[in-house]
């Protein structure tokens, strides 16, 4: 009878043991992925407070030197502050159908709007969008005719005015443009997603999807490439000694299995690359040409795309035409001619240069003794 006993408790003992290390073992890993998580939580908050202070840090600098508009970050993130939402659940919630604990990306889309937000957030940041794109546009015009004008034409521009300072300063100037349309696009993307965070929506997305067909998104603009070609080919120049702007490291063209890319590493770990390839022929782009979407294509694909001879040219075309990769319509009126980074191309890839070169001038001049015989005979009338 003592030894039946004692065997009992022996096994009621190994079962607790068995029970303590199940317990262990399931709660431990849990523990630990808490701290690991909390810890990542707080390096979050630590990165996203860094960008905020590293983004007004930029603008003021800027602002005392250029005068350049900026993105109100803190007035945007007090209307979104101000909105209840969070503290008043919609009709799905109070019905059971609304879990708040899932994000947008499990998709979970509250299918009401906010008046509170949406009536001042987004025409607020549409409008400093706008400008920001806007100013952003119109100096990198300036400082590139500048530095692609010729001797009298630059002395002219000079004599009138337009961007100041020696040659030094205006690469500088060009550096400076790109990380303030950079450190911009990157501002509007968190702002977007905290937006969205807030009101368990993609209402964010969807207003970044809206603002690149109104054509106001900076990293569709074509100016910003041609900075970026502008930045690599005068780094490659003497006169490039100053150092880079400390929000970004530096463009560079960019091989991948024979296809060319502008990359571009920015400040808070993000990359940007635009691809150099053209959809139309699939090769690299030739006398490039960006639609006013922010594609790019060789000049002779997108005249052909466009159903216009290179004699007429793009501005020939027709409002109703489309790009060929995005299906939008009207892109091809102010479409921009890049000679900086048809510069930039042409020193990278001079073997294919030349064979391109002898092939597309064989076709122009096809094209245009086609349309001088054309105009001939309808001024004969045969």
């Amino acid at each position: 009878m003592n030894s039946y006993t004692a065997t009992s408790v022996l096994v009621k003992s190994d079962r607790v043991v068995c029970l303590l290390f199940v317990h262990l073992a399931f709660w431990v890993p849990v523990l630990v992925g808490f701290l690991i998580s909390s810890k990542n939580l707080g390096d979050w908050s630590r990165l996203r407070m860094k960008f905020c202070k590293k983004y007004q840090e930029f603008m003021q600098a800027q602002d005392e030197k250029k005068k350049l508009p900026g993105v109100g970050l803190k007035k945007l993130k007090k209307i979104l502050k101000r909105c209840r939402r969070r503290d008043f659940p919609c009709q799905s919630q109070m019905m059971g159908l609304c879990d708040e604990s899932k994000s947008p990306t499990d998709g979970h889309v509250c299918p009401q709007l906010c008046p509170v937000c949406d009536g001042t957030f987004f025409p607020s940041l549409l409008q400093e969008m706008s400008v920001v794109v806007g100013c952003f546009n119109d100096r990198a015009r300036k400082l590139l005719e500048l530095h692609l004008a010729s001797g009298f034409q630059k002395y002219f521009m000079w004599m009138k005015g337009k961007p100041q300072g020696n040659h030094v300063a205006l690469i500088q100037e060009g550096k400076d443009l790109v990380a303030y349309a950079l450190i911009n696009a990157i501002a509007i993307r968190k702002i977007l997603k905290k937006y969205d965070k807030i009101h368990l929506s993609t209402q964010g997305q969807a207003f970044r999807s809206h603002a690149q067909s109104m054509h106001i998104e900076i990293l569709q603009s074509p100016w910003l490439s041609e900075l970026m070609a502008f930045h690599i080919n005068m780094r490659e120049t003497k006169m490039n000694s100053r150092k880079a702007p400390a929000l970004f490291e530096g463009c560079s063209l960019v091989f991948t299995d024979g296809k060319p890319s502008l990359s571009c590493e920015v400040f808070d770990s993000i990359k940007l690359d635009i691809d150099l390839t053209c959809s139309i022929c699939l090769d690299t782009v030739f006398d490039p040409v960006s639609l006013t979407c922010g594609h790019i294509f060789c000049y002779m694909c997108a005249c052909s795309a466009a159903s216009v001879t290179i004699v007429d040219g793009l501005k020939a075309a027709g409002h109703k035409e489309k790009c060929p990769l995005c299906r939008e319509a009207g892109v091809y009126e102010g479409a921009v001619h890049l000679e900086e980074l048809n510069i930039l191309l042409s020193r990278s890839c001079p073997e294919y240069w030349e064979e391109r070169l002898q092939s597309e001038r064989v076709e122009r001049i096809r094209q245009v003794k086609e349309h001088w015989e054309f105009q001939c005979r309808a001024f004969m009338g045969v």
